[in-house]
């Protein structure tokens, strides 16, 4: 990836002020581009102005909604690249609480944003979150994209079918996108105010807290972590190369990782914490999908993308981080 990739281009980031979304704007704007971040700083979603506190004065940052037809029919306009990571991603929000978010943001949402773009900005290429949630159940491990999908939760569902209304609008309407089914990400800048977003992340809280991380079951469920600085590559190099262009990608690590081995590494790197195991609650239990790793072969040969960062290596910066701007997160 060169500079020149991005000098200059007109991108906007949907989330831009949440987790994955500042540190893609961190990354752009190190690439020379000019960057719109949009954000609807819902509470509890992750929304956090410290997140841009690097890069405050170099971007713009538009307080505003995804479903806002008349704001998106604007904020479209002369953009070269869309990156669309506003959603509602809380699993158990999605089904025990409340699964009209989910419908709202992640599929309404991302229909406005599509139909703005039908109406005012065909040319624009849109790289687009999803989550391996999608797939359901592993039928065979690694899970490849041409595996099925059988989502267990109104989230994953959202997720899904805001996935294919962007094929749709890719083969319907000539609006090029390419979705990402990203695995465990974690990393700087996540909420970590409460558990609902990211068990990796409320991992590191717990134990630089020196709380005890409670693993379900008996540890040996698997899932494929992935530092955040690797998922910005991956969607960089996505909207740079014109053959992904209409693909579906699986981000991830490729390399499984119990939730019993993260927790040791962690600890054993924070120096504070401990973890014992603990039963699943119900809710938790239905929507448990057991071991996951994806099969990342397709991105590495299609986009060149492969992670650079080791569990322990990315466990690192992320404690690190946490303990000097704790007092901006907790």
């Amino acid at each position: 990836m060169t500079a020149r990739d991005f000098d200059g281009a007109n991108v906007l980031v949907t989330g831009g002020v949440g987790f994955i979304g500042s540190a893609l704007a961190i990354r752009l704007v190190e690439l020379g581009a000019r960057v719109t971040l949009l954000d609807a700083m819902i509470p509890d979603y992750g929304g956090n102005l410290f997140n841009i506190e690097p890069i405050r004065d170099r971007v713009t940052l538009n307080i505003s909604d995804i479903r806002d037809r008349h704001g998106m029919n604007y904020i479209v306009r002369g953009k070269d690249y869309v990156f669309h990571l506003a959603a509602q991603v809380s699993h158990l929000r999605s089904m025990v609480v409340d699964p009209f978010d989910d419908i709202d943001i992640n599929i309404k949402g991302s229909a406005i944003l599509l139909e703005a773009c039908k109406a005012h900005n065909r040319s624009v290429i849109i790289v687009r979150a999803g989550t391996r949630g999608q797939y359901g159940p592993a039928a065979r491990l690694p899970v490849s994209e041409d595996a099925p999908t059988n989502p267990k939760g109104i989230y994953e569902i959202s997720q899904l079918t805001a996935e294919r209304m962007m094929q749709v609008y890719h083969e319907q309407f000539g609006i090029r996108s390419v979705n990402l089914r990203l695995t465990n990400v974690y990393g700087p800048r996540a909420q970590m105010r409460h558990s609902q977003y990211g068990v990796a992340n409320w991992f590191v809280r717990l134990a630089i807290d020196a709380q005890t991380i409670e693993i379900f079951g008996d540890g040996s469920i698997k899932r494929d972590f992935l530092y955040v600085d690797d998922c910005v590559d991956a969607l960089v190099e996505c909207a740079r190369c014109p053959a992904a262009h209409g693909q579906v990608f699986n981000v991830g690590s490729g390399t499984p990782t119990t939730f019993q081995e993260f927790a040791e590494t962690l600890i054993a790197i924070a120096g504070t914490g401990r973890w014992e195991y603990a039963p699943f609650s119900p809710e938790r239990a239905a929507q448990e999908p057991g071991d996951f790793y994806g099969d990342i072969s397709r991105i590495a040969n299609v986009v060149g993308w492969q992670p650079r960062t080791s569990v322990e290596n990315g466990i690192r910066p992320t404690v690190d981080y946490y303990r000097k701007w704790k007092a901006h997160y907790w």
